[in-house]
């Protein structure tokens, strides 16, 4: 899916603020390299608070001018948990791909696990799953869902083609029976945990027509 159609279907964004070519390429002089996936992200909505505004922290060129370590690091970074407990980075030496793998960390000294074998897949997938937090009308609490009740959304919803994989030692799958609603679920070995939501009231209920009586609050 293209970025700007997501990120107008589940931010509810209709004007996009990107960053500027000259900030972008500050971005450059330090690295040397950019995907091309990120810079679009860049270019796209660097600049829309409905993206930089809220707990977890998407990493932008302005964050680089802030923080000049950032450019002595062995990794570009994309994406960091709202207490610092995971991240989401690029290694330096991939950045000459085309479209390099990301990989994720739990705490400094865990190991590196693949997220996503292309950024723009790791794009795609981050974006939908912070978009729950964005929803105007959503639940307020995870809910556990059953192998059954799993089935049931499954059945009913729209499998949405990304996949966010090591995120806070989860494999996270998204689904909706809409564009501008989302149903998350976190699979923990096996125990599902989901968070429902949409962007209007309207999209909200059609949700409810599937999400409605399914899963225990935790």
């Amino acid at each position: 899916m293209e970025l700007r159609e997501l990120i107008r279907d589940l931010y509810g964004v209709d004007r996009f603020r990107g960053c500027t070519e000259e900030e972008i390429s500050a971005v450059r002089d330090i690295f040397g390299d950019i995907p091309a996936a990120v810079e679009n992200f860049y270019r796209t909505a660097g600049r829309n608070q409905e993206i930089t505004r809220h707990d977890d922290m998407w990493f932008f060129p302005e964050h680089f001018q802030r923080w000049k370590h950032l450019a002595q690091s062995d990794h570009f970074p994309l994406l960091c948990e709202n207490q610092g407990v995971c991240r989401a980075e690029i290694r330096r030496e991939d950045l000459s791909l085309p479209d390099p793998p990301v990989y994720t960390q739990m705490e400094d000294d865990g190991p590196w696990l693949l997220s996503a074998p292309a950024a723009s897949e790791f794009l795609e997938a981050a974006l939908t799953y912070e978009a729950i937090w964005q929803l105007k009308y959503s639940v307020k609490e995870y809910h556990w869902l059953t192998g059954g009740e799993l089935a049931v959304v499954q059945t009913k919803l729209n499998k949405r083609p990304c996949v966010l994989k090591n995120w806070m030692d989860l494999e996270i799958t998204f689904y909706s029976s809409r564009p501008d609603n989302l149903v998350v679920v976190m699979d923990a070995d096996d125990h599902y945990e989901a968070l429902y939501g949409g962007v209007t009231e309207e999209s909200y209920a059609a949700l409810l027509k599937v999400m409605e009586g399914l899963g225990e609050p935790v």
